[in-house]
């Protein structure tokens, strides 16, 4: 199968690779030169646009940072849209609105294009190691076709329902790993700044009702104080304000997400917004006066 993927990023990079791997070939574009060079000793072909992406492929998978990015690539001027090959299917991997995929579906399928919306999570380990779970959102029938694609890069891969399906559970991913982050980081710190070993409280935990992969995982990088990108802070930021601006659409009551919205904003606003989502430590140790 004839596969082109854009968005060769942190995740995209990886995934591209493990489809490469399989035996695909991979039609590939990039606004950056840099990010081709991995696959210099794949058969991986590159194109000047992601028009001509699409005229030489079956499938394209895009992963970009936002809404706005999607569409360009999708349909802006030498998009996807303007080279689609009949049958052409979209699966973008980005985390975007619910309703930009419901839109983005709606003026691709009026073109003959087909399109799943099917966000990721699992960070960058997750993609390296093929380990995803991944959230898929449109027609059965269509996503049957991919199915065998997406397992290549996830373990764990479900059709949600219709368009922007996907998306709504990725927000729900979201409320709670960055709810989940907010509390380890703020447990840790409390800890700290209390006279005791957060090591060994985290290790108590681990063994109650109080263990998540959140506190066994993330917990353990704010210990080392890992804060190398693995999903950086400004993207978090990014999906919660999703998530608040859907709970405005929907008259929808979520103090929690807002709370650690703000906080996402702060770390943002402090120059964290590069490192990764776990830096949250810092901002609350900046906080407190415990760093």
């Amino acid at each position: 199968m004839e596969i082109g993927f854009i968005g060769l990023g942190l995740m995209g990079r990886p995934l591209a690779l493990h489809l490469a791997a399989a035996g695909h070939q991979l039609h590939l574009w990039a606004r950056r030169p840099a990010s081709l060079e991995p696959f210099a000793q794949t058969a991986a072909s590159t194109h000047g646009s992601p028009a001509e992406v699409a005229a030489s492929s079956d499938v394209v998978f895009t992963m970009v940072a936002d809404a706005p990015d999607v569409e360009a690539v999708a349909l802006g001027d030498d998009g996807l849209a303007a080279g689609a090959r009949p049958g052409l299917i979209v699966a973008d991997m980005s985390t975007i609105a619910p309703g930009a995929a419901q839109d983005i579906a709606a003026r691709l399928e009026a073109r003959g294009i087909e399109f799943l919306d099917a966000p990721v999570s699992g960070g960058e380990v997750g993609a390296i190691n093929a380990s995803l779970t991944i959230m898929v959102g449109g027609k059965p029938e269509v996503f049957a076709k991919v199915q065998p694609l997406f397992a290549k890069m996830g373990k764990s891969v479900t059709l949600i329902g219709g368009s922007g399906a996907g998306q709504v559970a990725k927000a729900c991913n979201q409320i709670l790993t960055g709810v989940g982050v907010a509390a380890v980081a703020e447990a840790l710190n409390f800890a700290r700044k209390s006279g005791v070993d957060a090591g060994k409280v985290r290790e108590a935990l681990l063994g109650g009702f109080a263990y998540s992969r959140i506190l066994e995982n993330h917990g353990q990088r704010m210990l080392d104080r890992n804060f190398k990108p693995g999903f950086k802070s400004w993207m978090h930021q990014k999906d919660l304000r999703i998530v608040m601006e859907e709970a405005h659409r929907l008259g929808l009551a979520l103090p929690s997400s807002a709370a650690t919205a703000q906080m996402f904003n702060a770390m943002v606003g402090s120059g964290l917004g590069e490192e990764d989502s776990v830096a949250m430590l810092k901002l609350l140790e900046r906080m407190s006066g415990t760093a």
